[in-house]
C-alpha cells in the first residue's frame, strides 16, 4: 500500500465529501418532514385551503433546503477538484467537509419551525397566509447564515494555499478550524429556528401584534447568533494562524483543542437562547402590551445563557495563543 501525498490527497477528498453530503442531509430532511407534518394537520383542519397551505409547506421546504444544496456543491468540489499534492492540503480537505456537514445541521433543523408554525397559522387566519408566509422566509433565512458561515470556511480550506506551511503543528489549525464553525452553528441555528416559529405562532394566534413580535424576533435571533460568531471568529483565527515547525504534538492538541471547545461550547448556548426567546415570542401575542418586560427579560436570561459561550471562547484562546 502506497501512502503518497497524491494518495492522501484523494482519500481526503473523497472523504470530505461524504462527510459533507452526508452530515449536510441530516437537518435539511428533519426540518422539512417537521413543516410536511405541520401542513397535513393544517389541510386536515381546514381542506378549503389546502392548496394555500401546500404552496406555503414547499416555500419553508425549499428554505431549509438550502444549507444542503451548500453541502452538495461542497462535496461535488472536493471530488472533482484538483488539489496540491501535499499532506497538510489533504487535511484542509477534511475540515472543508466537516465544517460544511456540521454547519448545515442547524440551519435545516431550524428552519423547518417557522414553516411548520405558518402552516399551522393558516389553518387557524387563512386571511394571514401572506403575513405569515413573510414571516416564516424572514425567520428562516436569518437562519440560514449559520450555514453561510460553514460555507465561507469551507471554501477557504478548498481555495486556500497551505502548501508553504509546516504539516505540524499547521494541519491541526485547519482541521480544528472545520470543527469550530461547524459545530457552533448547530445550536444556534436550531434555537433561531425556534425562536421564527414561536413568533409565527404569535401571529397566527394574534394577527395585531405583527410589528412587535417581527421586532422582538429580529432581536432574539441576533443575540442568538452570537455562539456562531464566536465558532468562525475561532476558526478564521484558526485558519490563517501559522505556527513554526516543530516535532511535538503538543501544539496540535492544543488547537484541536480549541476547535472542539468553541464548538461544542456554542450549542448549547444557542439552544437556550432559542428556548428563552420562544416562548417570549408566544406570549407576546397573547398580551402585547407586555412586549417591552417580555423582551428586557428574554435579552438578560439570553445573555446570562450565553456567558458560556463566551468562557469556551476565552479557553479557546489560551489554547491558540499561549500553550
Amino acid at each position: 500500500m502506497v501512502w503518497d501525498a497524491e494518495t492522501l490527497v484523494n482519500g481526503a477528498s473523497f472523504l470530505g465529501a461524504g462527510m459533507a453530503m452526508g452530515f449536510g442531509a441530516i437537518g435539511a430532511a428533519v426540518g422539512e418532514g417537521l413543516v410536511a407534518g405541520y401542513a397535513s394537520s393544517a389541510c386536515a383542519a381546514r381542506s378549503e385551503k389546502a392548496g394555500d397551505i401546500i404552496k406555503t409547506m414547499l416555500i419553508g421546504q425549499a428554505v431549509a433546503e438550502s444549507t444542503a444544496i451548500f453541502a452538495l456543491v461542497v462535496a461535488i468540489l472536493l471530488i472533482f477538484m484538483d488539489f496540491q499534492p501535499t499532506p497538510i492540503v489533504a487535511v484542509a480537505l477534511l475540515g472543508a467537509g466537516i465544517s460544511m456537514g456540521f454547519g448545515a445541521i442547524g440551519s435545516g433543523i431550524g428552519s423547518g419551525f417557522p414553516a411548520a408554525e405558518a402552516c399551522a397559522g393558516m389553518a387557524r387566519q387563512p386571511e394571514m397566509t401572506g403575513t405569515l408566509t413573510n414571516t416564516m422566509i424572514l425567520g428562516a433565512a436569518v437562519c440560514q447564515s449559520q450555514g453561510i458561515y460553514s460555507l465561507v470556511v469551507a471554501l477557504i480550506l478548498l481555495f486556500f494555499d497551505f502548501a508553504d506551511r509546516a504539516l505540524v503543528p499547521n494541519a491541526a489549525n485547519l482541521l480544528a478550524a472545520g470543527i469550530s464553525v461547524g459545530l457552533a452553528a448547530v445550536g444556534t441555528g436550531i434555537g433561531q429556528g425556534m425562536i421564527a416559529g414561536g413568533a409565527v405562532q404569535s401571529i397566527g394566534r394574534q394577527p395585531e401584534s405583527v410589528a412587535r413580535t417581527t421586532g422582538t424576533m429580529l432581536v432574539s435571533q441576533a443575540v442568538t447568533e452570537t455562539p456562531s460568531i464566536f465558532g468562525l471568529l475561532v476558526a478564521l483565527i484558526l485558519v490563517f494562524k501559522v505556527y513554526p515547525a516543530e516535532t511535538s504534538i503538543i501544539t496540535m492538541a492544543a488547537v484541536i483543542g480549541a476547535g472542539f471547545c468553541q464548538g461544542l461550547g456554542g450549542i448549547g448556548p444557542g439552544l437556550g437562547n432559542g428556548l428563552a426567546g420562544v416562548y417570549t415570542l408566544q406570549w407576546v401575542g397573547r398580551n402585547e402590551e407586555a412586549t417591552g418586560v417580555l423582551t428586557r427579560t428574554m435579552i438578560i436570561g439570553q445573555a446570562i445563557s450565553q456567558s458560556t459561550s463566551i468562557y469556551a471562547m476565552v479557553i479557546s484562546l489560551i489554547l491558540i495563543f499561549i500553550i
